[in-house]
């Protein structure tokens, strides 16, 4: 099945802002949520969502300050993230669906169903924003001087923009690919929101849950890239330990963009997964 780019042609309000949505597979078909992480947007999805549309209803959007979502002055953090995943399965009517769900998607995931009470019928976590410490070193040092890096020369940025994305895999990214993770973060409110959604990075996001992992209330995997310099693999099985899962399923020769070093471990995965626990629709 060949990959293309997802279209994001529908919007929902969050306290005035718009967050974009795109919807593929049978309309009638039981519902599966893909959620994607930072810096990215719901592209990540364009080789792994088609495969799954094939039986199921597959809906992503781009989490607010993302992709085509607004990039206000505002709270775009993942203190708000789990609101607007909740938002979006009350405009869409949608009960206990199946997620699939990428680091800052991750944790929204976990947030909305650990503290906002949503329930899932499945969760699949990959690469997760879920226990500290996080934050790669360039997010680290972009905190302490963000009035420096957001000042910047936009040929300067997209330069530092196009090494910080490759670092996030483990094989050299595709011109396709790096044009859609760069594309919304150019031109002067593109430049301002990256730099925005990271000085809002905060680690009391995780440190709000991370005791209560226990408590998933749904059938759970976790996979991880083996190579993933973000989030190093040793993290993602201290992870696993303290949730119902147990373990995780390693994926070789993958970094933290796993979509992209292997989007066909991670279909192969989702695939058994979504239906041994499919309800009927």
């Amino acid at each position: 099945m060949s990959a293309g780019r997802l279209a994001l042609t529908e919007r929902f309000d969050f306290n005035g802002h718009a967050v974009a949505y795109g919807t593929i597979g049978p309309a009638d078909a039981l519902p599966v949520f893909l959620l994607h992480g930072t810096p990215f947007n719901s592209q990540v999805w364009r080789r792994i969502a088609p495969w799954i549309a094939r039986d199921r209803r597959v809906i992503f959007h781009d989490l607010l300050g993302y992709g085509k979502s607004d990039k206000p002055d505002a709270d775009v953090s993942l203190g708000v993230q789990n609101a607007v995943f909740a938002r979006l399965l009350e405009h869409l009517q949608v009960e206990s669906p199946d997620v699939v769900a990428h680091d800052f998607g991750g944790c929204t995931a976990l947030r909305a169903h650990l503290l906002d009470a949503v329930d899932y019928n499945s969760l699949t976590l990959i690469d997760p924003v879920a226990v500290r410490p996080w934050g790669s070193p360039f997010v680290q040092h972009v905190r302490e001087h963000q009035a420096a890096f957001a000042g910047m020369p936009a040929y300067m940025h997209e330069a530092v923009l196009r090494a910080y994305l490759q670092t996030a895999a483990h094989r050299p990214l595709g011109k396709e690919a790096m044009g859609d993770y760069l594309a919304p973060w150019t031109g002067e409110a593109g430049q301002r929101g990256f730099y925005r959604q990271i000085t809002q990075m905060d680690q009391r996001y995780t440190d709000e849950i991370e005791g209560r992992y226990s408590e998933i209330r749904c059938p759970l995997q976790i996979l991880w890239g083996e190579k993933d310099e973000w989030i190093p693999i040793a993290h993602g099985r201290r992870f696993a330990k303290m949730t119902p899962a147990g373990s995780l399923l390693p994926i070789a020769r993958a970094g933290h963009l796993v979509h992209d070093d292997a989007p066909e471990a991670i279909v192969a995965a989702v695939l058994p997964f979504l239906e041994r626990y499919a309800r009927e629709a």
